[in-house]
């Protein structure tokens, strides 16, 4: 298995290599060269195995030799041990043919867990096996730096430098990542917005010298592994649900376009989906290219759900890699585009991306009622982002007899405030968090400008190398 940048220039890689650079050195993605195909047997084959199982088997054909079967099995199997579920992601019925899967009992309360521990075993064997240290630096808006954070904590080939919007994430999810006091970790609030911080790390990756100077790789979901560990569930799903040839569809809370990104990637791989549902809050440039075929950079609004705040999905290039027949060079001139503050489809690119998607929208009244009519409905308590999922997989059904699951992406104590807001109940964190609130904290804040935040990198470096 080898990975092409959608932009077309930088070299091939294979996966081990693929996943250490992160961003292609053409300032594009890298996505596989082909997708492997499943048959209906063989994800029929998945049913009743356990979720280790079944990563293994569906994301085996995108390792290639870069590890051997055995070695990938061991730590597979490794990677989902730490879950605090029996299913690791269990499905929980709402109404006749509408599932909930919760993506929230991993370590840090977020489905980024079950693509980041997997990535931070994958970097620790791969670095030990090269004898390499590695410097991570990503970008949050809320979710991802946690996960990372944990994946990556006390590990002696890694040292870990997350950007996080200052005052735009929840008090949870900037403590899960400001408590922690490993030396290797590096917690960084830039005064800005996600997408400012998504800027300064891709300006980053994009200076040579610096990323040669300080070894530089990324956790952000422009990493392929990221992808691939997040596929598996939609697989999960499907087979649970005797979806091998019947179809299946999935509501997807999106934010940066990674998550649905590999639901699409699934339905590539074989799983038979009809839709997938592009679920947004009021940052809805995502939704409203799927009504206008326009998509168009505006001012980032502060929401209940932070992790969806975002203008730029820098996912979304991999798709338009596949909308655009794969043609590397007009990808680069649709992202030029963009970043001058507009990217237009086609008629037939747009009719295209509307067989795959459905685009919905919910603002924060919208958000808070959802929340409170589930929990006087069933008891269930759904955070910000998981409430705008269920709204959508109810809103966008379609058939009634294809199943639709609806991904709740976080625990409803990482935004306990808005839930107690909708509900008047305070959802307490698991007991593994519970003094979350009462832990020391230790970050910094910086400018939003590229030369801070580089020379406080090269310092915190030069400090360990001294020690």
């Amino acid at each position: 298995m080898r990975y092409i940048s959608t932009r077309g220039s930088a070299p091939a890689l294979d996966f081990a290599d693929a996943m250490l650079t992160g961003l292609a050195r053409d300032g594009g993605l890298y996505v596989p060269e082909s997708w492997p195909r499943f048959s209906a047997d063989e994800i029929a084959a998945l049913a009743g195995l356990d979720y280790a199982e079944v990563a293994y088997r569906v994301t085996r054909p995108f390792i290639g030799a870069a590890l051997d079967a055995g070695t990938y099995r061991a730590m597979v199997e490794q990677t989902y041990r730490v879950f605090t579920h029996g299913a690791v992601a269990p499905l929980v019925e709402l109404a006749p043919n509408h599932w909930l899967m919760e993506l929230f009992h991993g370590p840090t309360l977020a489905f980024k867990d079950y693509a980041m521990q997997l990535l931070g075993n994958l970097f620790n064997h791969i670095l030990g096996a090269r004898g390499r240290r590695v410097t991570i630096i990503g970008a949050t808006s809320g979710d991802t730096g946690s996960a990372a954070i944990e994946a990556c904590r006390g590990r002696e080939a890694i040292d870990i430098f997350i950007l996080f919007p200052h005052g735009r994430v929840s008090d949870v999810q900037r403590r899960q990542m400001t408590t922690v006091d490993d030396s290797n970790v590096h917690a960084i609030a830039i005064d800005g917005t996600f997408d400012d911080c998504q800027a300064l790390l891709k300006d980053m990756f994009n200076d040579p010298n610096f990323r040669d100077e300080v070894a530089m790789s990324g956790v952000n979901s422009i990493n392929w592994a990221r992808i691939l560990g997040q596929i598996v569930y939609y697989f999960v799903a499907a087979a649970a649900l005797g979806c091998w040839e019947r179809k299946i569809a999935f509501a997807v809370p999106t934010g940066n376009f990674g998550n649905i990104y590999a639901g699409y990637a699934a339905r590539e791989m074989g799983l038979p989906i009809s839709h997938l549902v592009l679920a947004t809050n009021a940052n809805d440039i995502l939704s409203n290219l799927l009504a206008t075929g326009t998509m168009t950079q505006g001012p980032v609004h502060a929401s209940l759900s932070p992790s969806m705040d975002i203008q730029v999905a820098s996912n979304f290039e991999r798709y338009l890699f596949d909308l655009l027949d794969r043609d590397g060079a007009a990808v680069a001139q649709a992202m030029t585009a963009f970043q001058d503050g507009e990217l237009a489809l086609s008629q037939d690119a747009l009719g295209a991306a509307r067989d795959v998607f459905a685009g919905f929208r919910m603002d924060d009244a919208g958000t808070l009622e959802e929340i409170g009519r589930r929990y006087e409905a069933s008891g269930q308590l759904l955070d910000p982002h998981s409430a705008i999922g269920v709204a959508a997989g109810a809103a966008k059904r379609g058939d009634g007899t294809v199943p639709m699951v609806s991904l709740a992406t976080a625990h409803p104590a990482k935004f306990p405030d808005a839930v107690e807001q909708a509900t008047g109940i305070r959802p307490p964190l698991p007991a593994h968090m519970a003094d979350l609130m009462e832990r020391t904290e230790r970050f910094d804040v910086l400018a939003n400008d590229l030369a801070a935040v580089q020379g406080f990198v090269r310092d915190r470096l030069a400090e360990k190398e001294v020690a």
